[in-house]
């Protein structure tokens, strides 16, 4: 028997396990293809990459959400104890500097004499299998070589589904002439305030303090720019594979084609918000959340896309506030892998 425990995928999964395992006194061998081979949503050579929205959600007690990374963190989660590390200004939420989050990891890892990291793919499972404990932690993202190896060991078809990333523009792009900083309901006139208060308080408010950039629209904008995207070129997937959409991470096309108000009451609400230019809610609101420490970039809320580049240029270009916005990563659309756990787990 060896004297190590094999994990396969160094994501998030198994970055904590190896790091966990390690934590014990037990030697790990952690194996992650990149970047001998990327999947189509990596693009960081580094270990636990975060391919979609750089928020881990609410940090609130009171939050299921908040709650488990509580948890977590007295348990020491390194994946949780590197994200509070990284963090940026999210409102209520945890939201991380990805690329600096990732950095860490990998550092923390390979730093550790416990655990080495072998850079290539797995395609035998079985064979690994032979020299002691393995964890698979490969992931929804994981290649369509292991994936089959997995669907022979479950004996079960996979089951999948796309996913899709949002954009992100270079801050120095925005137009601030419209665009202003502010949380949700921060910016909104108190009833006891005057109209002069109100610009004072918001002309007064640090930047730093606020967590979002925030993009107004007006009915004849919103409009225009709905009628664009519901007729934006997407990109073509593959004939054979079925178009199975994550509801909670829908792309933004999809959703506007359920109907020209369908945004308003999903990711482009206005509630809670007072345009600074004219002291009334917008018709529509585009927020933009930090994505890195220093605040040079920021990605689109709620705007996972399947547009292809070009039309998420010309089309998102259209909001008010990103008519010259300088996109540093466009949003893709990518598949998810799943195993059927209802049928292959027991009480154990």
């Amino acid at each position: 028997m060896v004297d190590y425990i094999t994990v396969i995928g160094g994501g998030l999964a198994g970055s904590e396990a190896a790091y966990q395992i390690a934590r014990r006194g037990i030697k790990v061998k952690l194996y992650e293809m990149k970047p001998v081979k990327f999947s189509p949503a990596h693009s960081n050579k580094d270990l636990a990459e975060i391919v979609c929205s750089n928020s881990f959600k609410s940090n609130l007690l009171t939050n299921a959400c908040g709650l488990l990374k509580e948890e977590l963190r007295k348990l020491d989660s390194l994946l949780i104890k590197i994200a509070d590390n990284t963090s940026v200004p999210a409102g209520q939420a945890l939201a991380v500097d990805r690329d600096e989050f990732a950095r860490q990891v990998t550092q923390t890892l390979t730093s550790n004499p416990l655990i080495e990291i072998i850079n290539e793919e797995v395609t035998d499972i079985e064979e690994m299998a032979k020299n002691g404990i393995v964890i698979i932690a490969t992931g929804p993202l994981t290649s369509e070589g292991f994936a089959e190896q997995i669907g022979k060991l479950t004996g079960e078809d996979k089951l999948y589904f796309y996913d899709a990333a949002a954009p992100i523009v270079n801050k120095d792009s925005i137009d601030f002439d419209i665009a202003f900083y502010g949380d949700r309901y921060s910016q909104e006139k108190k009833k006891d305030e005057t109209v002069e208060e109100w610009k004072e308080r918001l002309a007064n408010t640090n930047s730093e303090e606020q967590s979002y950039i925030n993009l107004p629209m007006n009915q004849e904008e919103y409009e225009a720019f709905w009628k664009e995207l519901v007729e934006a070129e997407v990109v073509t997937l593959h004939d054979f594979e079925k178009k199975e959409i994550f509801e909670g991470c829908m792309p933004i096309e999809i959703m506007a084609n359920r109907g020209i108000d369908t945004l308003r009451f999903g990711p482009l609400k206005p509630v809670g918000f007072d345009d600074p230019r004219t002291g009334r809610r917008p018709y529509a609101l585009v927020q933009l959340r930090q994505d890195d420490k220093q605040a040079s970039i920021y990605n689109l809320v709620g705007f996972q896309t399947n547009l292809k580049f070009g039309e998420q240029k010309r089309v998102f270009s259209m909001i008010p506030g990103l008519q010259n916005a300088e996109f540093v990563k466009y949003g893709v659309m990518h598949r998810n892998t799943y195993i059927n756990s209802t049928k292959l787990l027991d009480d154990t």
